[in-house]
């Protein structure tokens, strides 16, 4: 019954699960609008916050897929977070793109700029992308996203361990930087 939330994960499998105190995600507000599937979406994205580089301390390049259902409400699907080579993460995103029907790419270019596009393109010339350059800080950008899991319209479907332990461990507060699949996911 309790297997793939957060409580079937703390008494199940014994994980200490605790949010940081200044986090804008709280575990109780990620379960409570959680959904087993979700409805049909008008419109689902690939977005991707690539790292600068691939080695065992790197960054992880954030890619989470999300969508969007007729009422507004969004839907976290997938996050297949990782340390990849360029041409890894590109091929990742590919394959999430196809396997999830997505409309789009969608990057923050911020770090990276043209070459996200460039290396994407070496693996589907024809994909569908866009690129948005962050101009506001992490926590304003969060915020809205945030409010939506607290009002329960956004849901995230099935389990995603990695991101939600993310979410909630992020203390907005203190000026830490923001974890890749928080990033990708908002």
């Amino acid at each position: 019954l309790y297997e793939g939330s957060n409580l079937g994960r703390q008494e199940l499998w014994a994980e200490i699960i605790e949010d940081a105190a200044g986090s804008l995600f709280k575990r109780e507000k990620l379960d409570a609008p959680r959904v087993k599937e979700a409805p049909p979406l008008q419109r689902v994205v690939v977005a991707i916050d690539p790292a600068a580089t691939s080695r065992h301390t790197s960054d992880e390049t954030g890619i989470v897929i999300a969508g969007k259902s007729s009422d507004g409400h969004l839907y976290v699907l997938d996050a297949l977070s990782g340390r990849y080579s360029p041409e890894g993460w590109a091929t990742r995103v590919v394959a999430a793109y196809d396997e999830h029907k997505c409309d789009r790419v969608v990057a923050e270019s911020n770090q990276g700029g043209d070459m996200i596009e460039s290396v994407l393109r070496t693996v589907r010339p024809t994909l569908p992308y866009k690129s948005v350059h962050a101009s506001r800080g992490k926590r304003t950008r969060a915020e809205p996203i945030a409010a939506m899991f607290e009002q329960c319209r956004a849901h995230i479907v099935g389990s995603l361990p990695q991101l939600e332990s993310q979410l909630t461990s992020w203390d907005a507060s203190d000026g830490s930087p923001s974890p890749d699949r928080l990033d990708a996911m908002v």
